[in-house]
């Protein structure tokens, strides 16, 4: 199993469409304000 992301490391970027099916990538916010990515594992 791969090593996992650690508390302080940039994440890797990503595309993903908006509510409004325009593709945006996590670059797109660089330099332009604070993003946070939050992730769930399993059943919420």
């Amino acid at each position: 199993m791969g090593v996992g992301s650690q508390v302080g490391d940039l994440a890797p970027n990503f595309s993903l469409p908006d509510v409004d099916g325009k593709i945006v990538s996590l670059k797109d916010f660089a330099s332009k304000q604070t993003v946070l990515l939050t992730f769930h594992r399993g059943k919420l």
